[in-house]
């Protein structure tokens, strides 16, 4: 559902670029809003959510669907952990629908999706393991990596079910938009993933914007 938002640029406490291959990774107080923009269009941004006062507690793709019954993520959309707490509200998009079903990628799946000599290319996985390995006072380790959102990221769903990875429905500019429910971490990946379309193979940075 595409939904604009009311929120002044001008007015963000806290903007940052991040390139493609590189981490972002922030607490985000409760009440705080969030957006990322995709800054050149149909560039992922793959993400992941945390209690920033339990990390076990984190964004469970699965709670998420079953509640909302859809499996595309849009404005309106909240955001629930493992244990069944809203984390986040999608309060604005203009997108239109983002995936949580396809995963990240990483040097495992690049092999059995392209080749095996891909398995050397840098992965979203690396991303993360990056970031909390430099980041340990948030207290996320490599077990906590599970369930993410890539946003921006257009993967169909056929009526058999089965996921397909396809040309990527977002432009430059476009954005998604989220409110904190509770204070949480955020950790994003952007794709420096070449070898998948919806990113037209050209990975490139996204814009994170922070309202208080």
């Amino acid at each position: 559902m595409i939904k604009e938002s009311n929120l002044n640029p001008g007015q963000a406490s806290y903007r940052e670029e991040v390139l493609a291959g590189d981490y972002w990774m922030h607490e985000l107080k409760a009440g705080e809003t969030l957006r990322i923009v995709d800054s050149h269009g149909n560039q992922a941004a793959d993400t992941l959510f945390y209690s920033a006062a339990d990390p076990s507690e984190r964004y469970s793709a699965i709670d998420t669907l079953r509640e909302q019954g859809n499996v595309y993520l849009t404005a309106g959309t909240t955001l629930l952990s493992n244990l069944g707490n809203p984390m986040l509200e999608i309060t604005a998009d203009t997108c239109g629908r983002h995936d949580t079903l396809g995963g990240a990628c990483a040097t495992e799946s690049n092999t059995v999706r392209y080749s095996l000599e891909k398995k050397t290319m840098h992965a979203c996985r690396d991303s993360w393991m990056l970031a909390v390995a430099e980041n340990e006072h948030f207290g996320v380790s490599k077990r906590d990596i599970t369930h993410n959102i890539n946003f921006f990221m257009n993967v169909p769903v056929t009526e058999d079910g089965h996921l397909t990875f396809a040309d990527g429905i977002s432009e430059a500019g476009k954005y998604v938009e989220m409110t904190a429910k509770m204070d949480v971490i955020v950790l994003i990946s952007n794709c420096p993933q070449l070898n998948n379309p919806c990113n037209a193979y050209n990975p490139t940075p996204v814009e994170v914007v922070i309202w208080s």
